[in-house]
This record gives structure tokens, sequence and C-alpha cells, in this order.
């Protein structure tokens, strides 16, 4: 309200600063020029003289009916030894404006009542000097009025415009009051409430809808989270207790050789695969979010793609891949993307490798494409697929769908492929029904070279 105050302020005494100060300039040089009239007017009266005996000093009557307030004219010789201070005497002007007039032919003075106009002029080779002069009648009085006028209106308007201001912030903060509260009310019990769009509000609906992405991105890191910690948990502690509870019983009591090495054996396989899970797990951190950790350059799609077709033959003779390439683009720049190719290559091969497996090594087919802003990667299988249930936690570390009791495998491979892609600014979508198959989608972002 203060703020606004102020402006309303600085606004209104400039305005009336301006409006004071033009009218009063503008009236000064209207009077002036009237004043110029009377006295050119009284050049020519008396040049007009059929014979012309001036007084040395005299005040002329009236000109005409219509004389200005206060008026009065005068004519005075110009004295030989340029010694004004008896005419000075008589009407109380300074010397300097004859001197002023004598010099320039014209000059003006005024004492903030009266004003006074003065011409030389030159008749029977004598020079005079002509002075009209009357009191500006606007200055003295309408001016008086119009400051008074301003005051009174300047002291009116900062009065209304302290209510309106008043009423201005109150309705422009109470949306962000109210949003304010509401954002109080969220935390971690509850990242799941929204703020409101204030209908008729562009910025603050933009406001609103940024927080509540952030509000999207938190509440889905969270669950993630509760996810991880939950899987990783029971993940970790089951081969943990198999290794304990191998260990305990074998040192119970004195065994025979041969159920030692078996035992050792089965601690061997848990501790294994408690090594792969807590490497899967530290890949899953080394790929986050930022993408500021690993080196990013382009890479070409297409020859990416053939590599890791190559690699999961050449690693199970059994995979059965097919590269449709009908949808190539002719320019092969639009293939390119901004990435890390170890990381990319980890993504597709997980991909491409579960599709196989889960499909009993039927033919997985891999598509690639390109718009002008994106590559397009579809990879499809004919697998067992995933129940429409359990579609919504198939991006949870560690989470693996009910009908794959019977393969291999940890859980990790999609979450994995998803960070990595999402590192890339790329997105991945999951489309599957059960016993028909599955179908990934993936889209990268082409490649822009920096000028």
């Amino acid at each position: 309200m203060l703020l606004l105050m102020l402006v309303f302020t600085v606004v209104i005494l400039l305005f009336s600063g301006l409006v004071y100060f033009s009218i009063v300039n503008f009236s000064h040089q209207r009077f002036y020029e009237l004043l110029k009239i009377r006295a050119t007017t009284i050049v020519q009266i008396e040049k007009s003289k059929e014979h012309l005996d001036i007084p040395e000093n005299h005040i002329l009557n009236s000109l005409n009916d219509e004389e200005l307030p206060m008026e009065k004219d005068y004519v005075f010789e110009v004295p030989k030894d340029s010694n004004y201070s008896q005419i000075t005497n008589q009407i109380h002007i300074p010397d300097t404006f004859f001197k002023n007039i004598i010099r320039k032919g014209e000059a003006n003075f005024n004492d903030k009542e009266f004003y006074y106009i003065g011409q030389s002029f030159k008749s029977n080779d004598k020079t005079y000097i002509a002075i009209a002069s009357a009191q500006n009648h606007y200055v003295v009085y309408y001016l008086g009025y119009l400051k008074r006028t301003l005051i009174t209106c300047m002291i009116l308007a900062l009065f209304f415009s302290m209510i309106f201001s008043f009423y201005l912030s109150k309705s422009l903060f109470r949306p962000i009051l109210k949003i304010t509260g509401k954002v109080k009310e969220i935390s971690s019990e509850n990242l799941h409430l929204r703020l409101e769009p204030q209908p008729g509000n562009k910025e603050l609906n933009e406001l609103v809808d940024t927080f509540n992405d952030m509000l999207n991105r938190i509440e889905t890191s969270f669950e993630t989270q509760n996810h991880l910690i939950g899987n990783v948990s029971h993940e970790l502690r089951t081969p943990l207790t198999s290794i304990m509870g191998e260990a305990d019983v074998a040192l119970s009591m004195k065994r025979t050789n041969e159920h030692y090495q078996e035992t050792l054996q089965i601690i061997l396989d848990e501790a294994e695969k408690l090594d792969k899970k807590i490497k899967a797990l530290l890949m899953i951190a080394q790929t986050g979010f930022d993408g500021k950790i690993q080196k990013m350059d382009k890479v070409r799609m297409d020859q990416l793609l053939w590599d890791v077709i190559e690699t999961a033959t050449r690693i199970n003779s059994k995979n059965n891949v097919f590269m449709d390439i009908s949808m190539l683009p002719e320019n092969p720049k639009k293939l390119k993307v901004q990435g890390n190719e170890q990381l990319l290559h980890l993504a597709m091969a997980n991909i491409i490798n579960n599709g196989c497996k889960y499909s009993n090594f039927q033919q997985v087919k891999v598509s690639l494409g390109a718009t002008d802003d994106h590559v397009y990667i579809i990879i499809k299988d004919s697998g067992i697929g995933i129940p429409d249930s359990e579609m919504a936690k198939i991006y949870d570390p560690f989470f693996r769908a009910s009908n794959t009791k019977n393969y291999e495998g940890y859980g990790i491979g999609l979450p994995l492929a998803r960070n990595i892609i999402r590192i890339h600014n790329g997105e991945l979508i999951v489309n599957s029904k059960e016993n028909v198959g599955t179908t990934v989608q993936i889209r990268f972002p082409i490649y822009v070279p920096t000028e």
C-alpha cells in the first residue's frame, strides 16, 4: 500500500507541477505578446504625428477603451549621457532594462506584479524609448486560484488514492496469501495436495502450474524413494539371511568336509547375488536425474542399435532381433542425439534383452525413425506381457511382475533404462498386455549443434 501511495503521490505531484508551470509560462508569454502589441502601437502613433514634438518624458493616455489592467504607457527620450537615473526614479525600473532596450531594440521586465516591455525608435534624429506596462491580472488572481485548486485536488487525490491503494493491495495479495496458506499445509505426509488455479489471473496461474509440477516431481521422487527403500531392504535381507543361516548351521556343530563345501558354495552364490544387487543399486544411483557426471557427445542411434543387437546375439545365440529400417530418414543427421554412448547402450541393451527373454526368444522387432525434432525407437515383442494391475509398479527397482517367476532377473533393467533415458531429456512409454506382448516407445530430442 505504501509503495502504491508513493507512486500515486509522485505522479500527482509531477502532473500538477507540469500543469501549473505550463500555465504560468503560457500566461507570461501571452501577456508579453499583448504588451508588445501595445508598445508597437505607441511607436506607430508617435511616428505618425504630423509635427512630432515629443517632450523628453511624458506619460501617454490610454490608447483605446480596451486597455490592459492598470496599464501605463511611457515615452522617454534617451539621455545623451546614458544616465537613466531620473527615469528609473520616476517609474522604478532598473537602468539595465533601458540599456537592454538600446542594445537589442526591445526588452522586457517584470516585478512579479507589473510587466514592462520597451522598444526603441528614432524620430527627428533623436532616440526615444516607448514602454508599455500593465498588471498581469491573470497571474496575480487566476494563478493564485489555480494554485489553491491544485493543492486541494492533490489532497483529495492522495486521500482517494490511499483508499484505492488499500483495497487494490488487498485484492492483489489475497490470492497470494491464499496460495501461501495452502503451501504451508503441504508436507511430506500429504504431497498429494495441489494448489488451485486462480480464475482470471494468468500470471498467478503460471506460478500455480509451476509449483504443482514441482510437487508432482517431488511426490514421484518420494514414492520412488519409499519403494526403493522397501524393495532394497527386502532384496538385501534375503541373501544376507541365507548367508548368516548357512554359516550359523555350519558352525553349530562339526561337519564333514563335503558339508562345509556345500555350505560355502551356498554362501558364495548368495554373496554373488548380493554383489549384483548392490552393483545394480550403485548403477541406478549413478544414473540419477542431473546428467552432469557423464560426458555427453553426439551419438548415431542407428549405429548404436546395430551394435546393441550384435552384442545381444553374441551373448546369447538364441536372441532373435529384427531391425526395421523402413522409417529411416533420408538425412542421417536426424538420427544423432546428444548423449553418453555407454549409458545409451546399456539402456537399449536392457530393454532389448528383456524383450528376448520374456518372449522365450521369439523375434523382437526394433524400429527406428526420426522427425525434424526427435528420434523415435520402438521395441516390440510377443512375450508374456505385464498384468494391467501391475503396470504402475514397473519402474520400481527390484519389482518383478507376478508372471516372471520362471525367468531369471532382479527387476533392475527397466528402472535403470528409464533413468538413463530421462537424463538424456528423452521419454519412455511402455504398453503391455498379458500373454500378448510388450511395446516400448522411446523418444529423444535430435542433436542440435551449439554455436
